[in-house]
């Protein structure tokens, strides 16, 4: 890892800190998902912004104590995010994944963990690797950049629980199979667990 990707790392975590210590001070309701939340639970830094999760209901709060710490915010054409930039870092703020909408059950399971110098509600490992694995589709399938970020965190993901909610998505549920394949879980997973989520 050369110097550079060490700064784009660094200011990628302090973005991540001023952002979720706005949050805290406006009383949003969140938790960090996508590769810093990976990160936060061990995996190597793979960082190219910083994912939240959180209510639809508390966006415009999320979305106006950015804005007022200097955040260029941006409302995407998707209907399930809106994006803050902190001098070109982008920032997602995550309402939907897809389409099940982000719960208070979901954050509750979130655990408090050391992200960049601050305590941040970090998704649980299950419910994150599930948030990478549900949107998968013909346009977004790729494996290679989700197996490093899996392999790292599969001693903390109820697996069973995975395949149960994936089960319905073929492209989440080959990449089960190719986990087992692998040796990167010890399968075969069981999916017959209750398929609700989050």
């Amino acid at each position: 890892m050369g110097s550079h990707s060490h700064e784009v790392t660094d200011a990628i975590l302090e973005t991540l800190k001023r952002a979720s210590t706005a949050l805290k001070d406006a009383d949003v309701r969140f938790a960090l998902a996508g590769g810093c939340a990976a990160y936060a639970r061990g995996a190597a830094p793979s960082l190219h912004d910083v994912d939240f999760v959180l209510p639809q209901e508390d966006v415009p709060t999320a979305w106006e104590a950015l804005r007022d710490l200097g955040f260029e915010t941006v409302k995407p054409p998707e209907d399930w995010l809106v994006k803050a930039y902190d001098d070109g870092r982008l920032v997602d703020l995550i309402f939907r994944i897809a389409d099940n909408e982000v719960t208070s059950s979901l954050l509750d399971r979130a655990e408090p963990l050391k992200a960049s110098a601050v305590i941040v509600p970090v998704l649980e490992a299950t419910d994150l690797v599930i948030s990478w694995l549900l949107p998968l589709s013909e346009h977004a399938c790729d494996y290679g950049s989700l197996l490093p970020q899996v392999r790292a965190l599969r001693e903390q993901v109820d697996w069973n629980r995975v395949a149960a909610v994936s089960q319905s998505s073929p492209y989440a549920f080959t990449f089960l199979t190719l986990l087992e394949r692998l040796g990167v879980v010890d399968g075969p997973v069981d999916p017959s667990g209750d398929p609700s989520w989050p």
